[in-house]
């Protein structure tokens, strides 16, 4: 019996010591995910992959998800506002890369 049980024991442990670092490799902070679409609309003006229009929308979105993570954190970040919160820069992140690929360059 102890065998069994010290058999769980250490499967279990070696299933969280794999899964944590993997999670702790693909989170981002709030600010990080921010700074990070902030650069990738940047880099896309630079390039050229964006033209003007689609840009001002991208930068719209952003301003308009860093007023909404402000208005959160005023009484601390829940966990469904966090979730809100990474759900809309996911959505983003897509957009600006749709945009970046569709081949409407600026001339």
């Amino acid at each position: 019996m102890k065998k069994i049980i010290l058999a769980v024991t250490a499967t279990a442990a070696a299933l969280v010591g794999v899964a944590g670092p993997a999670q702790a490799q693909s989170w981002q902070s709030i600010n990080q995910r921010q700074a990070n679409l902030y650069h990738r609309i940047d880099q896309g003006i630079r390039t050229g992959a964006l033209n003007r229009n689609e840009a001002i929308r991208l930068r719209s979105r952003f301003a308009t998800l860093q007023r909404l993570e402000s208005h959160y954190r005023r009484g601390g970040l829940t966990l469904s506002e966090r979730r809100d919160l990474d759900q809309r820069f996911t959505t983003l992140s897509r957009s600006i890369r749709v945009q970046k690929q569709d081949r409407q360059v600026r001339r």
